[in-house]
């Protein structure tokens, strides 16, 4: 087994601002984050957020065994249908603030979890 540098991992490297950086690049709104790779979605609060935010997670054949998603400035609460999709498709989540959210992805990452993110900008 051959151990990845951080250098190597897909972290999360800022927030705030409204977006996100990663991999040296700015990306604006919310943002899907797994290991493999980043996807902006048009998603900026808990009101924005849909099911389909979290399809890549579903397409991918190596799931998360956790999704942590930052709800913004604050911890809030998941509406009940994103609740409802991630219990139905057996995916464990943890719901905290965005900066929360970005530090813990960016931990189990280098203790090298099978973990995703969903982001909620923050201002």
């Amino acid at each position: 087994m051959e151990q990845q540098a951080d250098d190597d991992l897909l972290l999360i490297e800022a927030y705030g601002d409204g977006g996100f950086r990663l991999m040296d690049r700015r990306v604006e709104g919310g943002v899907l984050v797994q290991p493999t790779g980043f996807y902006p979605m048009d998603a900026k609060t808990l009101d924005d957020l849909k099911p389909e935010h979290f399809s890549k997670i579903m397409n991918e054949g190596d799931r998360p065994e956790i999704v942590l998603v930052g709800t913004g400035v604050k911890m809030q609460l998941l509406p009940k249908a994103i609740r409802q999709f991630l219990e139905d498709a057996n995916i464990g989540f943890d719901i905290m603030d965005t900066g929360a959210a970005a530090r813990t992805y960016n931990v189990l990452l280098m203790e090298q979890r099978r973990v995703a993110c969903l982001l909620l900008p923050v201002d």
